[in-house]
């Protein structure tokens, strides 16, 4: 009953003008900057942070699931249509998303992507419901040490699951040093403040995100010399009869739960979720033979696992307020923004919060099925806009919207610091969602490290006599030692090649 009743308290929020509005706001956005190669969710999210700023928080983050829906779609659309991924986890999408267009059959594959995206963000929200809650209520008897644990868990995870184990470390490692300037939330002393009075709280979410997410990507592009095709949109082809998405139901059935399950693991991202559920796909199918040539399956697979990641990387944020990607580490944001913290007890003192993200979840899936059909056509003319044009239009957001928050030159100069320093890690392969994770983890980090030594007066067993925290820290010791032993085992081979 008292479920019920919080999903009635969801559900008012979201069925009001200010929510629908909202979510279709956001499903637009995320769906233009998903289409866009290049440019993706999260950073679509970071542009429009400062937005955000005068909103309620509830309408805020319904904006944002929205944004986060919409851009794991939109990557499909120029995967089908010219072959390259608009988002890295789009990528399996043009294996045969791309042939079926060049057969002709645009529709099918464009209206199969449609579909089965639909299909994984719906799976995905039930399983947000059925993990979420008895998590969070499991994590309500969690203390310090518990929580210290968590936090070195997913940063562990996040560095362990990048290319290079020991960049991952080194970039987690950055994001927790910068989350520790400004005042010591126990000593009351200015740390790193070098005198200056905007460094006494630190550096500030909003230009931060905006510098290391938008800022270095844009430069990115402009350093790189990197040049969009034109996408174009001629349906050849009906969209899929009944018995097509009969055919697929396996493939997305499959594609969902792995999303599900590897969108919960903090920092495996939906790139390689999609890459295993399209392996799993073809590994079941019972014509293995078509994939890679312009199977349906083979679209659908990876498409129902691209969105079904949104559902699976929302249940660690709201249950334990642990980000597991750079998405959710700017939804984290946001609600700090807003003077909220995820975690268990945002179930218990804001329910509409987690509530009418569930339900938001739901609606943004169905919406993105009518943004596609009714408004594929004009989105397509934005992302077609020349590439010069929309950088010089995104550097206007960022900086207008970075100085339009706290009307300051210092956030200005916040944005360009951490944009070049973004810029500087893309260069040289260092995972820059470490180093956001770091930075929105720090402080949970050290006042449940510091807490807990308070509690045990000093006495660092504390964390391997307390058995939850001891398994979590096992576990996190466990996957950097499997990263440095697969870093090494994947050097010795290229070396025998």
């Amino acid at each position: 009953m008292e479920f019920l009743q919080n999903i009635a308290l969801g559900s008012s929020v979201v069925f009001t003008f200010k929510g629908i509005s909202a979510i279709i706001a956001g499903v637009v956005a995320g769906t233009i900057g998903g289409a866009i190669p290049g440019i993706n969710a999260t950073m679509t999210m970071a542009i429009l942070l400062p937005f955000t700023w005068g909103m309620d928080p509830t309408v805020a983050i319904l904006m944002y699931v929205g944004i986060y829906c919409g851009g794991q779609y939109g990557g499909s659309i120029p995967s089908v249509l010219i072959g390259t991924p608009g988002t890295p986890s789009s990528a399996a999408t043009v294996m045969d998303g791309y042939p079926l267009h060049l057969q002709g059959k645009t529709g099918l594959a464009l209206g199969m992507s449609l579909y089965a995206s639909v299909f994984g963000g719906i799976v995905s929200s039930v399983a947000l419901m059925i993990f979420a809650i008895p998590l969070a209520k499991v994590a309500l008897a969690f203390g310090p040490p518990e929580y210290f644990a968590l936090s070195l868990l997913g940063l562990t995870l996040v560095a362990s699951l990048s290319t290079d184990v020991f960049k991952g470390l080194i970039a987690a490692a950055l994001g927790l040093l910068l989350a520790t300037i400004g005042l010591d939330p126990f000593a009351g002393i200015v740390r790193f403040g070098f005198g200056s009075e905007n460094l006494i709280e630190g550096f500030e979410i909003i230009p931060f995100y905006m510098g290391i997410f938008a800022l270095s990507q844009v430069l990115y592009i402009i350093f790189k010399k990197i040049k969009r095709a034109v996408v174009e949109y001629r349906i050849t082809s009906k969209y899929p009869s009944n018995l097509d998405f009969i055919r697929c139901l396996p493939s997305m059935l499959i594609g969902s739960v792995i999303g599900m399950f590897v969108g919960a693991m903090p920092g495996a991202g939906a790139s390689i979720a999609c890459w295993l559920g399209y392996n799993e796909a073809k590994r079941w199918s019972r014509h293995p033979e078509e994939f890679g040539k312009g199977s349906l399956e083979g679209v659908a697979a990876p498409e129902a696992t691209n969105n079904a990641v949104t559902g699976g990387a929302m249940v660690p944020l709201l249950s334990l307020g642990i980000p597991g990607s750079g998405s959710t580490a700017i939804m984290l944001g946001v609600l700090i923004i807003h003077g909220l913290r995820p975690g268990p007890m945002l179930f218990v003192t804001n329910p509409e919060i987690p509530y009418s993200i569930f339900v938001s979840l739901f609606v943004s899936n169905i919406f993105m099925i009518f943004v596609a059909l009714l408004l594929i056509k004009l989105l397509i003319k934005v992302v077609n806009i020349p590439e010069t044009i929309m950088n010089a239009c995104i550097l206007a957001i960022i900086f207008v919207g970075a100085y339009s928050v706290n009307n300051s030159m210092f956030d200005i100069f916040t944005v360009l610091l951490f944009g070049i320093l973004g810029l500087v890690m893309k260069i040289y392969d260092y995972p820059i969602t470490a180093t956001a994770l770091g930075f929105v983890l720090g402080y949970l980090v050290e006042t449940n490290f510091r807490r807990s030594l308070t509690l045990s007066k000093g006495d660092w067993s504390i964390f391997l006599t307390n058995p939850i925290s001891m398994v979590i820290i096992t576990l996190s010791v466990l996957s950097v030692a499997y990263a440095v032993y697969c870093n090494h085992f994947r050097k010795k081979r290229g070396a025998a090649e």
